[in-house]
């Protein structure tokens, strides 16, 4: 846990986004959706830690991956919600909005 995290348990969760970040590049998209399932689950743990609003993005990633398009959109939906104050030119949320319209 990093020195500067007294109150929380900041990249407390990340040996589980490496999983799921494995997961994904092995394509084992349902494998992967559960690792960051298991983040969002946790999500008193989360704190500020960026893993949690990008476990949205990479859950419908795997979901896509899996061929849930249903879940993936939900997931992908989650993440709009949470970013929707966010500036729209950030990269990583052009870049999920344009996976979300690609989605069936």
């Amino acid at each position: 846990m990093p020195s500067i995290d007294f109150n929380t348990f900041f990249g407390g969760l990340n040996p589980i986004w490496v999983r799921g970040e494995a997961y994904l590049a092995q394509h084992k998209g349902a494998e992967a959706a559960a690792e960051f399932q298991k983040i969002l689950d946790h999500k008193g743990l989360l704190g500020g830690d960026p893993v949690g609003a990008l476990s949205h993005l990479q859950l419908g990633r795997a979901y896509a991956l899996a061929g849930d398009s249903a879940r993936a959109k939900s997931a992908y939906l989650d993440l709009f919600a949470l970013w929707m104050d966010a500036d729209p030119e950030v990269p990583i949320l052009k870049q999920a909005k344009a996976e979300f319209a690609r989605l069936p």
